[in-house]
Order: C-alpha cells, then sequence, then structure tokens
C-alpha cells in the first residue's frame, strides 16, 4: 500500500464543516501567513525603533514590507518580510537570508490593545547586547526558522537542510497548522470517506485520536468526577506534544511524529528549565508540566478541556473546571478564601499559576498544584499565593492556609525534596532519588526526573535501581534509565542494553546504541551486532537531521571519538565550530584530540581561538589553564584557571581543581580560601571536601578537618577511597585526644 499523502484542510470541510468553521477561526489557521495588509498587524508606516547605536526602520515601498535593519555583515540593509509570524498576543516577521534560510527578527509587535500596553515595537531580548554573529542575534542560527520554528507553525514540514552545501529547501503543505497537522496525512481517509468499500482502522489514519470516545465523568462520592476508564492510550497528548512540549526533533516524518518518541525526546523535569517542585521555569510549554498533574493521572486529556479546532477553552472561566470538580463545594469562599468573581477566586490563579514568556505571553502552568507557600520558604520555589500577594511573605501566605486549615495538604507533586537533595549534592540524595524511582504513585516523569539525575551523580546502586526501570511501559522512563547505564561497565551495559536495541520506540533503540557504542560493542553476539548498526544507524541518522546545529555534530564527534575513529570526530567537531565559532564544547573536544596527539601548542591555539568568540566562557578558560600547566606556564595558567572560577562561580569542579593548583604553587593559604567559597555554594561536593580537610590538618586546623570529614562520612558511605580518608582523620583526632 502507498503512503497517505496530504489533502489540505480545504479536504476537511465538506464532511467535517462545523470543525472547519472553528478552525478557520483559530489561531492554528494564522500560524504563520503571506504578508499582507490584513495579516501584518504591525505600524509599517515609517515607524523605528532603536537599541543602541542601531536603529531600524518599518516601512512599505511598492506594496510590500520592508525592515531596515543591522544584517548579517553588520551593515544596515533593506529586507522584504517573507512570512507574518503569529497573532496574539504578539506578532513576529520573517526575513530571508541565502541558502533557503528563513530568520525570526527580533524586534517584534505587541498585537495586545493599546489599553493593555501593546501596540508597539518590542524586542524580544531587552537584556542582551547582540550583533551579527550571535547566534541569538536576528540573523544567528538560533533565529533560524527552518530549525527553530517551522515544524509548529505549518503542516507537513520538511525540512530538507543539505550538509554539504549548507542550504535549506524547506516545505510544507499548508502554510499554517492545519487539520493534517495532528490528524496525518489523510488521502486514506478521503478514500474511505468517499467509497466506504473497505473498513480501515481509524477511518484511513494512521492513529485514533479517540480518547475521549465512550468516555465519560460520573460524580463519586466526593466532589470531582471520575472516569469510567482509563484512556486506552496518550496517543492525544503525545500528538500535541509535538509542538506544545521542550524537545529534540529527530525527525520530520509525519507517521514518527505521531508517534512521538520515534521523532522526539522530550526534557525531563531537569533544574533550570523547572523549579525543584516541577513548576515551570523556562520557556517548557505544557506537555512536561501536564504529565506530572493529578489531572493527567486521572485519565483528562487535553481536549477535556480545550477545544481542538478552535483553540479555545470548552467554557470559560471555573465552569471549565466545574465540569469534573462541583461547583457547590469549589467555586465557593469556603474553598477559595476570596471574594467571589474576584481574580482570587478563579481557579486557574490559585492552581495554574502564568509566567509571562517572549516579553507579553502569561502561560498558565499545566501541573494543576495547590499553592505551597511552605515550599517557598523551605526550597524558594515560588507560589501562586505571593505572585499575586507579591507585597507579603511567604510566611504571610503560610499563617493564611493554616488559618484557613489547608496548610498540610501536599498536592500531587511530592518530589521537590528529594530533588533538592540531588541538586545540592547533599547527603541522602541517592536514596531519596532510588525512592521516587521506585514509587509507581509517582507520575512517569517524575520517575524519569530522578533518573536523569541519578545519572549524574552514578553509585554502585545505581545500575540495579536503572536495570527495574528499564521494564517501565513509559518510554521517558526507559530513556531515563538507559542514561544511568550508560555510566555502567561494558558488562553491564550489554546485558542491560542489548534488549533496547529492537524496542518498539526509535529514542530507546537510538540511545541504547549509543550507550553501548565503543568498548561495550566489541563482544556484542553475532544477532545483537546487527541489531546494534541498525540502531546505531538511526541515532547518527537523528544526529544528521540536525547537522545544522554544532550540538548534533559535536554527538557526531563524542559518538566517533568513543569508537576510536579520531580522524572522524575532528571532523565533527571542526564542523560545529564552523557553525558556531562561538561553541565551547567542540573546541574543548578538539583541544582534548590534539592534546592526546602529544600536540599541546595545537590545543592551546584551538582554546585560544574559541576565546576570541567567546571570551565568558568559563570552561573554555578553565581547559586553556590545563593545557597552560601542563606546558608548565604556571603563572598564565594559574590566571585562566582562576577566571574560570570567575565566569562559573557554580562549577565546583572548576574550584576544585583552581584551588589545588593554588595549593601546589604554594598559596595555601589562598588555595583554603578558594575551597572555602566554592564550599558555601556546593556544601556537599565530595573532592572540595576532601582537599580542604587536608589543606586544613597541613595548616593544623584539625578540628576543622574533622569536621569536614565527618560531612564526608554522610555523604560517601559506599566510596571507599572517601572512606579510608576519613578513618585517617579520625585516628588523627583520636591520637590527639589522648
Amino acid at each position: 500500500m502507498s503512503a497517505p499523502t496530504f489533502m489540505g484542510s480545504a479536504a476537511c470541510a465538506s464532511c467535517h464543516a462545523s470543525e472547519h468553521a472553528e478552525w478557520l477561526a483559530s489561531q492554528h489557521r494564522v500560524a504563520m501567513q503571506e504578508p499582507s495588509d490584513s495579516a501584518v498587524l504591525g505600524r509599517f508606516e515609517g515607524a523605528t525603533f532603536r537599541k543602541g547605536a542601531v536603529e531600524t526602520l518599518f516601512f512599505k515601498r511598492d506594496g510590500k514590507f520592508y525592515i531596515r535593519t543591522e544584517g548579517p555583515d553588520g551593515k544596515v540593509a533593506d529586507f522584504a518580510i517573507k512570512y507574518v509570524f503569529g497573532v496574539y498576543p504578539l506578532q513576529q516577521y520573517l526575513l530571508e537570508l541565502p541558502g533557503g534560510r528563513l530568520q525570526a527578527f527580533g524586534v517584534a509587535w505587541d498585537t495586545r490593545p493599546a489599553a493593555e500596553g501593546g501596540q508597539r515595537w518590542f524586542d524580544l531580548y531587552p537584556d542582551r547586547k547582540l550583533a551579527a554573529g550571535d547566534p541569538l542575534h536576528w540573523t544567528g542560527i538560533d533565529q533560524n526558522w527552518n530549525y527553530q520554528c517551522a515544524w509548529c507553525h505549518s503542516t507537513n514540514v520538511r525540512k530538507n537542510y543539505d550538509a554539504n552545501a549548507n542550504v535549506y529547501a524547506t516545505t510544507f503543505s499548508e502554510i499554517s497548522v492545519g487539520c493534517e497537522a495532528c490528524h496525518g496525512p489523510a488521502s486514506r481517509h478521503v478514500e474511505w470517506a468517499t467509497t466506504r468499500s473497505t473498513p480501515l482502522p481509524h477511518h484511513g489514519f494512521d492513529l485514533g485520536l479517540d480518547q475521549r470516545v465512550g468516555a465519560s465523568w460520573q460524580a463519586g462520592a466526593g466532589a470531582t468526577a471520575t472516569r469510567s476508564g482509563p484512556p486506552a492510550s496518550d496517543a492525544e497528548a503525545r500528538i500535541c506534544a509535538g509542538c506544545h512540549a521542550r524537545r529534540q526533533q529527530f525527525s520530520d516524518d509525519p507517521v514518527a511524529a505521531a508517534r512521538f518518541y520515534d521523532a522526539f525526546r522530550p526534557v525531563t523535569l531537569e533544574a533550570g528549565l523547572y523549579y525543584l517542585d516541577g513548576q515551570q521555569r523556562d520557556e517548557v510549554y505544557n506537555f512536561g508540566s501536564f504529565l506530572q498533574s493529578r489531572m493527567h493521572a486521572a485519565g483528562v486529556t487535553c481536549s477535556d478541556c480545550h477545544n481542538p479546532h478552535s483553540g479555545k477553552l470548552r467554557l470559560a472561566g471555573n465552569a471549565l473546571c466545574g465540569q469534573c470538580h462541583s461547583a457547590a463545594v469549589f467555586d465557593q469562599a469556603t474553598h477559595h478564601h476570596h471574594a467571589p468573581r474576584s481574580k482570587g477566586a478563579e481557579c486557574v490563579n490559585c492552581h495554574m499559576p502564568a509566567t509571562v514568556y517572549m516579553g507579553v505571553d502569561p502561560r498558565r502552568d499545566h501541573s494543576m498544584r495547590i499553592p505551597r507557600p511552605d515550599r517557598t520558604a523551605a526550597l524558594a520555589t515560588p507560589n501562586a499565593c505571593n505572585q499575586c500577594h507579591a507585597d507579603k511573605s511567604a510566611a504571610w501566605a503560610i499563617a493564611a492556609l493554616k488559618s484557613w486549615s489547608m496548610g498540610g495538604k501536599p498536592g500531587a507533586q511530592t518530589f521537590d525534596e528529594a530533588f533538592h537533595l540531588a541538586d545540592s549534592g547533599a547527603s541522602g540524595a541517592r536514596a531519596a532519588l532510588a525512592l521516587i524511582i521506585e514509587d509507581k504513585g509517582q507520575s512517569a516523569i517524575v520517575r524519569a526526573s530522578a533518573l536523569q539525575r541519578l545519572s549524574q551523580t552514578p553509585t554502585v546502586a545505581a545500575p540495579s535501581v536503572a536495570m527495574r526501570a528499564l521494564s517501565d511501559s513509559d518510554p521517558i522512563v526507559r530513556s531515563a534509565a538507559v542514561a544511568v547505564l550508560a555510566n555502567a561497565d561494558a558488562a553491564t551495559k550489554r546485558q542491560a542494553l542489548t534488549p533496547l536495541l529492537t524496542d518498539e520506540t526509535r529514542l530507546l533503540r537510538m540511545e541504547a546504541a549509543r550507550a553501548l557504542a565503543g568498548e561495550a560493542e566489541a563482544d556484542l553476539a553475532p544477532a545483537a551486532r546487527t541489531a546494534f548498526e541498525k540502531a546505531l544507524a538511526e541515532y547518527e541518522a537523528g544526529q544528521l537531521f540536525n547537522a545544522e546545529r554544532p550540538e548534533s555534530q559535536a554527538n557526531l564527534g563524542a559518538l566517533h571519538h568513543a569508537r576510536g575513529k579520531v580522524e572522524a570526530a575532528r571532523a565533527a567537531y571542526e564542523k560545529a565550530l564552523a557553525l558556531d565559532k562561538s561553541f565551547a564544547p567542540a573546541a574543548i573536544s578538539l583541544a582534548e584530540i590534539a592534546r592526546a596527539s602529544g600536540d599541546e601548542k595545537a590545543a592551546e591555539e584551538t582554546l585560544r581561538r574559541s576565546q576570541t568568540q567567546n571570551p565568558d566562557s568559563g570552561a573554555l578558560a578553565h581547559a586553556l589553564g590545563l593545557s597552560l600547566i601542563r606546558q608548565k606556564r604556571l603563572p598564565e595558567a594559574m590566571a585562566s584557571l582562576e577566571r574560570a572560577v570567575v565566569l562559573s562561580p557554580d562549577d565546583a569542579r572548576f574550584a576544585y581543581v583552581f584551588g589545588v593548583a593554588l595549593h601546589d604553587a604554594g598559596s595555601p593559604q589562598k588555595a583554603r580560601e578558594t575551597l572555602s567559597a566554592a564550599l558555601s555554594r556546593r556544601p556537599f561536593d565530595r573532592d572540595i571536601l576532601m582537599a580542604l580537610a587536608s589543606y586544613e590538618i597541613e595548616a593544623g586546623d584539625v578540628s576543622a578537618a574533622a569536621d569536614l570529614a565527618e560531612r564526608l562520612a554522610q555523604l560517601e558511605p559506599e566510596d571507599s577511597e572517601a572512606q579510608n580518608f576519613i578513618a585517617a582523620i579520625r585516628a588523627l583526632v583520636a591520637r590527639l585526644h589522648r
């Protein structure tokens, strides 16, 4: 049977008139448009916008829309608008550069009403000084539509990047987000609908978005309705997640994309992206938040609340939540303790607080949680109470909840303390993570996030915990378990990961192959070797899908290096730097290849070239310092190592290396000061604790050393080196006290 083809949204209108009419009025319909007087909402009648020395002019000429601004060469030029991007609450404009590139301009139009602060041009990066050559400048790789934006604003996007020529030939079958962007190619469905001659699964579509079919919500003993039965799959949420998730894409095949994990790798609840308790922090969209929620666990799906065709909520205000949560109980002052019809009485303001992204776009947190000001006090996570009552303290909010007899409810998210221990490297972190991972009452993304943290601090017990997680039904958990096992010895990896080479999910096959590449692949059985080569080819294809990105080239370089293909690794790292001269990881890896070959001077030159493009990289300064130490150029090395600590004060490794170098160079007092300062930021870092304890003994402060050793004892019960060190200090203290 031939592959299905895309027909266009107009083909749906005759049978699905009401859905098509709703879609015509949706934001999906105008996600991307050709420029016209009706589509362009910004003021192009000679309006100007100045940032620093650059003045941008928005104007029309011969009926076309133009932006006069600084171009890729740093010179001012006129650029015609190729496409209009988005509609509310902001609108961006795509400009064309050579090589098939479309770039999102960094000054956007605020489409909100003037009374709300809109109807103005504004800078999306007001705190950044951007010039041509910076990845975030509108001409840079991080503003490239073909890679960054296209998939979620059009239908059937094929990126078509030619790595050899470094050009794009990107296509789409429909300029905006049409019916088939969610339902998939419709040719078989149209054929089925026309003839009705042969029954087809899902009426001719590859996937059925039928989670709500036959389901009902019934009032139970409490005030919250329950679903008549669990949904057969999570297909609907995963379709939405293709755009409404923070994820990496490695395929634009529409069938693979419909299965999500065959085309995307979603992030877990990583530090910096989410707060410790799973609240949104960076721009993470909705999927990762929703997966944590009690609603998702209860079987709620996206379209229970959102009309997928209009993009609007099914009901307004608290009535939306009242579909399942009895208004007689929850939409009452006895529950929300605010004046009726006030902002404080709106369900979403307490349970789905909003964060503003892109300057003007408030997006609600879909983890749907109860306010926890006690966590604000203990862990510095935000809470909905103080978002509204910004002039009050967390202690005030805690007291208010207690006065309402509402202060003791933990909510659905109960993993924050474990994540806090892990992110700070504290004693008990690994045991706490193991409990989260083994707890099937936790959501899949939370267990995956615990595994992701465990992979960063592997222990003797970690592989056994991860091996049990490999049997989990959710790919996001199995994927995170692979990351833990990637740190294991070769035999353990072969035993645990070989079965995943034929997993039904491409993400798992790829990641298992990557983890096995190198030493572990050597002793694979013939059948396993065949599966490995096939899965590894999928991994390489996934990286080459994003061959225009330095990260992907660096990933390929690391793969080649692990397999002993040094020249292939070198070529990939050089390609990464050609794509982005400021990409420090590739420069550091290239320098390491030069060092390993005995050419320390070439390593230094590579690092210094990269520093001219990325002078604020602590990692580059650290790597250069190590190179200079190996060349016995101590004064230069010390200056570079110190600069690394200044640029990256939270990187404990940089501080540790600088502290040891200071000590060995004859500056023990400054070494202790440097390590003590680092320990105040990372109080449970093993290497800093051991080094500082040793130096305190040298300085004659055995009491301080003993305190550090006792902290280390709590932290490293499995570490024989640490335990021997602790025993020696305890013995010294005992002798002194005799």
